[in-house]
């Protein structure tokens, strides 16, 4: 795991839905700053659960939620000052659209906030240009494409200014090109210092996307750096997931001679090609 301090920890954390049986149990769980954390599991594994625990959308049964080393409290005060530093956006925009407006949507936590006009504009304008959807602003929220409604949600999120954003499946949906326009944004928020978790089926995207996984199992969560985390088919039997392309072609490239144990393998089929190592002809 990354020696970045922790900025959300969750210890000895349970939960169990009413009348169901428990989702999570004694799960200690640690979002270092400033790294790109990938969450996979099946699916009933307890993703959702784990997400909504952190952003503050539920309270553990037992355990505690710490920002920053402050335990989190769960009045009007307490998960107001979560909410500015923790964001959740779900996986489905529809469940998180609802104004008029690209603009109003987005305005809506800032103004929540008690911000003056001025400062809720400025939020606006800053989230709609890093979700690259300022030409947006005045476009009814119905009339917008689905690769749309995602940023407009995300824009949303990121217009509350969180040290933490958490996004639930966010290239689900979208085409390829919707994909990488999409991670590209990602990207632009990491640098600008946004701790970002995904939550993700696609072991491929955790592989080429994040710094560190965690994965979901039913004997607990396993958390580490994402190459070395993913080429454990011990673990990914265990989470229900299948080992990534990358990570298989790494082991054939090195069981072949082609690629020094020292160096890092192709993450991509573009990687691979672009001579990440170079392979015969013939090979």
């Amino acid at each position: 795991m990354s020696d970045s301090p922790a900025l959300l920890t969750l210890r000895g954390a349970s939960f169990a839905y009413e009348d169901g049986p428990t989702v999570l149990r004694d799960l200690d769980f640690d979002v270092p700053e400033g790294r790109a954390l990938a969450l996979l599991g099946r699916n009933g594994s307890g993703k959702t659960t784990l997400m909504r625990l952190l952003s503050g959308g539920l309270a553990p049964r037992t355990g505690r939620l710490a920002v920053a080393g402050e335990p989190v409290r769960y009045d009007r005060k307490g998960l107001t000052r979560l909410r500015t530093t923790v964001q959740l956006v779900v996986q489905d925009p529809d469940d998180q659209l609802f104004a008029a407006s690209v603009a109003q949507d987005v305005s809506f936590g800032p103004l929540n906030l008690g911000l003056t006009d001025a400062e809720v504009r400025a939020r606006v304008e800053e989230a709609l240009t890093a979700l690259d959807i300022a030409a947006l602003a005045d476009r009814p929220t119905h009339l917008l494409s689905y690769g749309q409604r995602k940023r407009t949600a995300i824009a949303g999120a990121v217009a509350m200014r969180p040290r933490v954003l958490i996004l639930d499946e966010p290239t689900a949906g979208l085409d390829p090109d919707g994909q990488e326009r999409l991670l590209a944004t990602l990207d632009g928020l990491r640098a600008g210092g946004t701790t970002v978790v995904m939550a993700t089926h696609d072991v491929d995207l955790a592989l080429r996307w994040s710094d560190d996984a965690a994965l979901l199992t039913p004997q607990g969560v396993h958390t580490g750096p994402t190459a070395a985390t993913l080429a454990r088919t011990d673990l990914l039997h265990n989470a229900g997931l299948r080992l990534p392309w990358g990570v298989a072609v790494t082991g054939l490239l090195r069981a072949h001679g082609l690629l020094p144990d020292t160096a890092p393998g192709p993450r991509t089929p573009e990687e691979l090609a672009a001579g990440t190592p170079a392979v015969p002809a013939d090979g």
